[in-house]
């Protein structure tokens, strides 16, 4: 089939590549324009678009998918299908009924559950056991269309949200180009996602990450590998704000702490939670590079009573 890859970040890469490498034709790519990183704030061509000019594809970069010029080239293009990933913008239907079999989206969950911009994030903060990638057809509403297939994968207990969204990554690829190769052989097809077990997954913001010590610790924990590596754990001391690595509740026996505050031993750092200390693992103050917590306390002197807020 001729494809149109519509992606924007690192993490739609796996697939773009493996389809790159399938049988398919791999015409253009649509991503999100170039945007401003950085200190000097210079327009950087997103991930997608950069693989796409180190091999030579067309590159399509609308502001918006129902600008005229845009839904002309991509008639032009006449592909069969358009494999979606972390595209990032919405798809009118103007757009959706141009490739003949519509465009095919892949995304990080098992719907219904966890529709949204943050799949991975919500699953980890909830604690779900299990996650996994589906690949649907994609309509109007928010996540909602037909599914033709899924992966399983199990969320362990010191995954953060990189860790898992880089193994879904490659099997969600992997399923992707798979279900365009039964698209296209005819032996694939689509079933309406159930009504029940719906939940949403809103964009994961600095306020969700901001760790709240009154809640257990095997939430605390949980909130800080949901954020991690982005939009990146944090919490205040003295007022000022630091962010943190990965923790670990600690084991029975090591008594309470209120929330937040801290007890420095001589080779770990406690903090307090709701129910039960946690270990602190990386700390990096502000403007500072990341520490293990013995170092920043040794650096710190946190005073007696003196907490993370």
């Amino acid at each position: 089939m001729r494809l149109v890859f519509a992606g924007t970040p690192a993490v739609a890469l796996p697939a773009l590549e493996l389809i790159a490498a399938s049988r398919h034709e791999l015409v253009a790519v649509l991503t999100r324009p170039d945007a401003p990183a950085g200190r000097g704030r210079r327009l950087v061509r997103s991930p997608v678009g950069q693989w796409a000019d180190r091999h030579a594809v067309e590159v399509l970069t609308p502001a918006r998918p129902r600008e005229p010029e845009f839904l002309d080239r991509l008639r032009a293009l006449a592909p069969d299908c358009v494999p979606v990933v972390a595209y990032g913008a919405l798809v009118p239907p103007v757009a959706l009924a141009i490739p003949r079999y519509g465009w095919v989206n892949l995304h990080f969950s098992l719907l219904p559950a966890w529709r949204g911009a943050a799949p991975v994030p919500h699953a980890v903060l909830r604690g779900d056991p299990l996650t996994g990638a589906s690949v649907f057809q994609l309509e109007e509403g928010l996540d909602t269309g037909p599914v033709f297939g899924s992966v399983t994968e199990p969320i362990g207990d010191t995954d953060t949200a990189g860790d898992l969204l880089d193994r879904l990554a490659v099997a969600g690829g992997r399923l992707l180009v798979s279900v365009l190769d039964g698209i296209e052989a005819g032996s694939v097809r689509a079933v309406p996602q159930p009504a029940d077990g719906v939940s949403l997954a809103p964009k994961f913001t600095p306020a969700d990450a901001r760790v709240r010590w009154d809640e257990p610790a095997t939430a605390v924990d949980r909130r800080i590998r949901a954020s991690s590596p982005a939009p990146g754990a944090w919490s205040t001391f003295r007022q000022e704000r630091v962010k943190l690595g990965p923790v670990r509740p600690a084991a029975d026996g090591t008594g309470s702490l209120p929330p937040g505050e801290l007890r420095v031993e001589r080779d770990r750092v406690l903090a307090g939670t709701g129910a039960g200390p946690v270990v602190l693992g990386e700390v990096a103050a502000a403007g500072k590079r990341p520490m293990p917590a013995p170092d920043w306390a040794r650096g710190v002197r946190p005073g007696p009573g003196e907490r993370l807020a």
